[in-house]
């Protein structure tokens, strides 16, 4: 399956690419072969970038799933306004092979969204988590509430986020979409036991970050 945010990309690419491609062969023009091959490199990478395989949460209710494809790079405690003191923040940095659709860990109620402008430093260097571009998801539910940072990278200029405030979202519900290499930071309150690792790769959606 195929994320719906690829399509202005690969539209695009194949309207371009496959006359060009046709043309090269026909008129044997090596030139026009080599263009044909670059883009044809670039629509199969925009066509892997973009996939969005279907995934199964666990049925556990009191347990948070990873918000994102990608390697655990950092897992720390902090105090958060929102969250709660000593609350856990699990950062996942997302490189350009992962998949990049983010997924709601805990079922909730949208409290507030909010995007901030900032600088564009790798994601996976970990000042990234505050000084770089990104957009702030609060959820709550009874457990408490919960935090989800979509952080822009080096590459990644876009970040897609589909919450709206007061709707209610389920667990693997889709968040949003980041476009290109990114990091995305979840911030939970210290009543949960973290199930994961730092350097642990993990699947959006899938795998249990932590658990009551």
């Amino acid at each position: 399956m195929i994320a719906k945010e690829g399509r202005i990309i690969l539209i695009p690419l194949l309207l371009v690419t496959f006359p060009i491609g046709v043309y090269a062969h026909a008129s044997n023009n090596n030139i026009l072969i080599v263009l044909y091959s670059i883009l044809g490199l670039m629509f199969l990478f925009s066509l892997n970038f973009f996939r969005d395989p279907v995934r199964k949460a666990p049925i556990d209710k009191d347990l948070v799933i990873s918000p994102a494809d990608g390697k655990i790079v950092k897992i720390t405690e902090i105090d958060d306004s929102e969250v709660g003191k000593s609350a856990t923040l699990v950062s996942i940095f997302l490189n350009v092979f992962n998949v990049h659709v983010n997924r709601v860990p805990l079922d909730g109620i949208v409290l507030s969204k909010e995007k901030r402008p900032g600088k564009f430093l790798a994601a996976f260097d970990h000042k990234a988590s505050d000084e770089n571009e990104q957009v702030i998801t609060v959820l709550k539910n009874d457990l408490g509430n919960f935090k989800i940072k979509q952080i822009a990278g080096l590459i990644a200029r876009r970040i897609l986020c589909y919450a709206n405030v007061d709707i209610e979202m389920k667990r693997g519900d889709r968040l949003g979409f980041i476009r290109f290499g990114s990091r995305t930071d979840l911030i939970i309150p210290s009543k949960f036991k973290i199930m994961i690792k730092v350097g642990q790769k993990v699947k959006g959606g899938e795998t249990v970050i932590g658990s009551l």
